[in-house]
């Protein structure tokens, strides 16, 4: 009769989704079961001492990309939400963790669908939105918050994920390779006399959605048209501006831009649509030109755009190459690179 109540308690448990997708090898002792890190936002979170399953909530691409950068990805449990999955801009997430392909939807909509994420019962949730992270907090759900306003901020984040996911060791390897990568750009920028001007964005909504992209092509060497100085993330301009500006290079978010541009007669005088001098920003694990660990990849290809004497085709296919496959433990195939570089 006991043996029949264990059994009964155990698969009502089950039913409620407390303990689906858990399967501890044996009872761990209390020492074992839990630890506690500080998140971003200053909130104590309780996670278990080793963590198997990870979900991700909000800015996916970013948050994935920390992970991967761990050499954790086989451990996300999620699908990308719509807004990923639209095109095939984002197929190399499904190279670096192929699992997650049909997986659980954890947002439908930019909704959180917490029923399913009890469900399939990831050990932690990283988001960079407040809300959310305290959302999963109410129903039982560790959740991490992540934050990046500042370029510094990765660095911050990378240690974070790293005492998470006891993989100290590659958040230092990381931030060593970051300031490493860093002092190379400027020393390579630092023999640039003649200077290009560049626009980044999307030229035909006259819009540059992120300020980091300021910080990103002043290490590549450029000057940003755009830089002036500003606190919020988005910037709008004018044709006037485009005008008064007249950059030597375009650095689109999107390759359809490039007909809508040269359709648009007032561009016609500007010195990049006469010599054609446009590059698509590429996506592989995020958006090169967003807030991505990747942003020293960002950098060389940059550099390698507007000044290949400088940063030529072979030393960029060398160091996508490594990266990848140093963090990501990821080789990517000649092909693979070439389409990178080469985005569109």
């Amino acid at each position: 009769m006991k043996r029949l109540f264990v059994v009964f308690v155990c698969l009502q448990v089950a039913s409620w989704g407390f303990c689906v997708g858990r399967q501890d090898a044996a009872p761990r002792t209390p020492d074992q079961a839990a630890r506690t890190v500080t998140d971003m936002a200053g909130r104590t979170v309780t996670i278990p001492a080793h963590i198997k399953k990870i979900g991700t909530l909000g800015s996916v691409g970013v948050l994935n990309a920390f992970v991967e950068l761990m050499g954790s990805g086989a451990e996300l449990c999620n699908e990308m939400p719509s807004n990923f999955t639209r095109n095939d801009n984002w197929k190399m997430q499904y190279e670096f963790a192929p699992q997650i392909k049909g997986a659980p939807l954890f947002e439908v909509n930019r909704e959180v669908q917490i029923e399913t994420i009890l469900q399939t019962a990831p050990d932690i949730c990283f988001t960079m939105t407040k809300e959310t992270a305290e959302l999963l907090d109410r129903n039982g759900i560790a959740a991490v918050y992540l934050a990046w306003a500042d370029v510094d901020d990765v660095k911050t984040a990378v240690n974070l994920m790293g005492e998470i996911l006891n993989k100290q060791e590659t958040a230092a390897a990381y931030i060593s390779y970051f300031d490493e990568k860093i002092a190379l750009a400027r020393q390579l920028a630092g023999s640039i006399t003649n200077r290009k001007t560049v626009i980044y964005g999307s030229v035909p909504t006259l819009t540059q959605p992120h300020r980091i992209a300021e910080w990103w092509i002043t290490q590549a060497g450029g000057t940003s048209v755009t830089n002036n100085g500003r606190k919020e993330e988005t910037f709008t301009y004018t044709i006037e501006d485009v005008l008064k500006w007249n950059p030597d290079a375009m650095i689109l978010t999107a390759a359809d831009q490039i007909a809508e541009i040269e359709k648009d007669t007032r561009f016609a005088g500007i010195a990049a649509v006469k010599n054609k001098a446009y590059a698509i920003i590429p996506t592989v694990a995020h958006v090169w030109g967003n807030r991505t660990v990747e942003q020293p990849l960002t950098i060389f290809w940059t550099m390698y755009k507007l000044y290949p004497q400088v940063m030529s085709r072979d030393r960029l296919s060398d160091e996508i190459r490594s990266f990848y496959r140093r963090f990501f433990l990821y080789e990517l195939s000649d092909r693979q690179i070439d389409e990178i570089i080469d985005w569109h």
